[in-house]
């Protein structure tokens, strides 16, 4: 193998900012915080904005929206009008 060429796979902390959530995983992703983990190590940081603790599909709260009411409007509004022979 060539040296100087493979990322540097580490230890790294995520955190979700929005749900206040952290998880220590191995990763390449370049952090310029640390952060002192459970087990009393420095770790780097890397906040990111969703995860599975704050995704909706993943906390239960996805919304579904009525799309078969929105179609059949869309349809009445630009059906042809044709006269009958």
């Amino acid at each position: 193998m060539k040296k100087g060429i493979h990322p540097n796979y580490r230890p790294v902390v995520f955190m979700d900012v929005s749900a206040n959530v952290s998880f220590l995983t191995r990763s390449c992703v370049e952090c310029e915080q640390t952060v002192k983990w459970e087990d009393g190590n420095e770790y780097p940081l890397y906040k990111i904005e969703i995860s599975s603790a704050s995704h909706p599909f993943y906390t239960g709260k996805m919304s579904y929206i009525d799309t078969t009411g929105r179609v059949e409007k869309f349809q009445k509004r630009f059906q042809r009008n044709t006269p009958k022979s």
